[in-house]
């Protein structure tokens, strides 16, 4: 009876702080960054550097440009590479990128630490996201969440099969039919990957590796690989791409297993020298803007923690799914031991 009221308090805990999560907020009187558009217009660029999949990322442009007239240069890679990017860029005193986005928040501390990150103050922002998604100096703001569910190939694998645990992905039958993403490579899988290990420990990801687990590299690959009957079980991806594959009739089924699910924010920030800045601060009101989060939701696949935006009707609603809690702090505490000893299990 104790174990039954203590999951109904989790569960009812965790309902409680996404249904925070998705409420506005009371915004003080205050001086706010208010683009010049004229300005922005301009310098006719704005560079930006991401991780998010590349159909959402070109529909971005696609749209900003169609607005305003400004080109937006797309430069999307995965999160830790954009992390050595800009380490290596501004080593050299090479100021590219106007606007960041990675799927790794952690990425985020050491930036603003550098003194890297502008302080941009947007109405929009401090009305409709909570306080833990955006920073208290304004430098940075969640753009996007993902989260990072089991999936499975039903052409492939029969529902009664199906694992619904992430102790299920241990089974023996799971061996070398499995495909995950790469930490080393993809920001959302190395926070996946940190709060597997807070939840289940070390020993958990060993064993993972031992079943022989097909690596790629961005955690939008292991969808695509589901979808093209490579494997048929994915242990570590996103959840997005799933829903654009199943929206082009891919017989994909997410898996929200009831120990949580990896749940992890993606900032997005403009750099203190950027080099368009007008264009910079205009791109970024845009990203952040009620359009733009619901043309991630609804074109994308992703989640927002923007209040006000509707889900899709067919899409299980975050706040019916146990959420992994998300922990930058933790993560980049743990990021060079993660690498360590995801190379040691996983042989790569």
């Amino acid at each position: 009876m104790l174990s039954k009221l203590l999951r109904l308090a989790c569960r009812a805990a965790a309902v409680a702080m996404a249904l925070a999560m998705l409420a506005p907020v009371p915004v003080s009187p205050a001086s706010f960054v208010v683009p010049d558009v004229a300005k922005a217009k301009a310098e006719g660029l704005v560079v930006f550097y991401t991780s998010v999949d590349v159909s959402v990322a070109e529909r971005l442009a696609r749209d900003f440009q169609s607005k305003y007239g400004i080109k937006v240069q797309v430069e999307r890679t995965g999160s830790e590479r954009v992390f050595q990017r800009i380490g290596q860029e501004m080593g050299s005193n090479l100021h590219v990128a106007d606007v960041v986005n990675t799927s790794d928040a952690a990425n985020f501390l050491v930036w603003k630490n550098s003194g890297w990150l502008a302080n941009v103050r947007m109405e929009e922002i401090e009305r409709y996201w909570p306080p833990q998604f955006r920073d208290r100096d304004d430098t940075f703001a969640t753009w996007r969440a993902t989260l990072s569910p089991i999936a499975y190939n039903s052409s492939l694998v029969k529902q009664t099969e199906a694992p619904s645990t992430w102790a299920d992905l241990l089974q023996p039958r799971w061996k070398s039919r499995l495909v995950k993403a790469h930490p080393a490579y993809s920001g959302s899988e190395m926070t996946a990957n940190y709060e597997l290990m807070k939840a289940f420990g070390w020993n958990y990801l060993q064993k993972l590796g031992d079943q022989k687990v097909m690596q790629v590299q961005s955690s939008t690959e292991p969808p695509k690989v589901l979808s093209r009957g490579e494997q048929p079980v994915m242990a570590g991806g996103n959840e997005y791409v799933v829903f654009q594959l199943q929206a082009q009739g891919s017989p994909l089924v997410l898996v929200y297993p009831p120990e949580g699910t990896p749940f992890e924010t993606s900032p997005a920030a403009i750099f203190k020298d950027a080099p368009h800045p007008n264009a910079a601060r205009l791109f970024y009101q845009y990203l952040f803007s009620k359009d733009t989060q619901q043309m991630l939701v609804d074109f994308g696949g992703l989640r927002s923690v923007r209040a006000g935006l509707k889900e899709p009707a067919n899409r299980i609603p975050i706040t019916r799914i146990r959420l992994f809690h998300d922990d930058p702090q933790g993560v980049l505490k743990t990021s060079d031991e993660m690498k360590t000893k995801y190379a040691q299990y996983f042989g790569t």
